[in-house]
């Protein structure tokens, strides 16, 4: 189960991936699927007793969760972050 976020916890979250140029404030890098993983996290209200959900799980390049379940639970928590799928693709640098 997810609970909507609010506008300073997702901005929190991306600052904590995001290196900005000292001066200019321009973004120097990103970490994309940390800011998404953490989003998701951040978002999680409830897990099932059995084989819950955790950061270390979505962040996993090797026994992270499917494809197809990321995807899922990036797009719920988009929603429910109030992201329009313009908007995520601008956030995401695509």
């Amino acid at each position: 189960m997810f609970q909507e976020m609010t506008w300073a916890k997702r901005s929190r979250i991306i600052q904590r991936y995001t290196r900005y140029h000292p001066l200019t404030g321009q973004v120097l890098s990103s970490d994309y699927i940390a800011i998404q993983a953490e989003t998701i996290w951040a978002a999680l209200k409830e897990q099932p007793p059995t084989q819950p959900v955790s950061l270390e799980k979505l962040l996993s390049e090797e026994n992270g969760i499917p494809i197809e379940l990321g995807e899922l639970f990036a797009k719920v928590v988009n929603r429910l972050c109030g992201l329009t799928l313009d908007e995520t693709k601008n956030s995401l640098g695509r």
